[in-house]
């Protein structure tokens, strides 16, 4: 009878401390970190309602710390761009992409310059200094490397000056204030700041947008249990427009929906990157 009391005692703590388990949660910071923690604050209210668990947003300082901090089992789930993505599933081996928003499947950069630079193509770009955001940012660095290869511009031989801002809204205020000539970001943070009125379009201006690729998803660790995995990404398709709640969600996801995401939708960020030297 004592022997049985072990094991029901046992089973009844077990159940206890999974119920006070908390779900971390991380993103790449492609924004400054007051920025990010708001736009996730009424998703993760809303995940903790759909999953049944404390929902914990966990900012990182890099985007190697979140690839990172997934490998190492301290994040369960993570904001990731198509290259980042790309790093976790090559240093997990099962990092898995749940869900993307609708946009990030015709995903697109923007070259933007500073108005008094005299920057109107890609052409002009030689001899000028440039910004990209974070090396390992996909919208702000490889891909947009990745086109420019392509219209045989080499940014270290062809710019007087390479630099990297590290994330999308200082690179617009970096060449807003003449800082530097010209820079890329991701489409949909150009937009935000435009529409917030946090660029002036008068300073700063749009002279190229690059061709569409996949980028952002949310992934999980690959050894999830399976029912979790499944509230996840069903908590993120019945995210509905119409529904304000969720409305307020997506709005400041930047997104109109979400859709199921899978690793293959990714095999070119992979291969853009290894033609770029930036896997080996």
């Amino acid at each position: 009878m004592k022997k049985v009391l072990m094991v029901l005692s046992g089973v009844f703590l077990s159940s206890i401390v999974f119920a006070q388990d908390v779900f971390r949660v991380s993103a790449i910071p492609d924004e400054n970190p007051t920025e990010l923690h708001r736009k996730f604050a009424p998703l993760g209210k809303y995940l903790a309602s759909e999953i049944k668990m404390k929902v914990e947003f966990i900012p990182v300082t890099d985007y190697a710390a979140v690839v990172e901090g997934l490998a190492a089992k301290k994040l369960d789930m993570a904001w990731f761009g198509g290259f980042t993505f790309v790093q976790a599933r090559l240093r997990t081996g099962n990092a898995n992409p749940i869900v993307q928003r609708e946009e990030d499947r015709v995903f697109t950069s923007k070259f933007i310059a500073n108005a008094a630079s005299g920057i109107n193509s890609l052409a002009d770009l030689k001899g000028k200094t440039f910004t990209f955001g974070s090396v390992s940012s996909t919208s702000g660095s490889l891909m947009p490397r990745y086109f420019l290869l392509q219209n045989k511009l080499v940014p270290e031989k062809d710019f007087r000056r390479v630099a990297y801002s590290g994330a999308h809204d200082a690179t617009a205020l970096q060449v807003e204030s003449g800082k530097v000539d010209a820079g890329v970001l991701n489409a949909s943070v150009w937009e935000k700041l435009v529409g917030d009125r946090k660029v002036d379009p008068a300073k700063v201006k749009v002279f190229w947008t690059t061709p569409t690729y996949f980028d952002y998803n949310w992934t999980v660790r690959g050894d999830l249990g399976p029912a979790l995995v499944k509230k996840l990404t069903d908590a993120f398709l019945k995210l509905d427009a119409r529904n304000p709640a969720h409305k307020e969600i997506l709005d400041l996801q930047r997104a109109s929906k979400f859709i199921v995401s899978h690793p293959d939708n990714y095999k070119g960020i992979e291969s853009a990157a290894r033609d770029a030297g930036l896997l080996k």
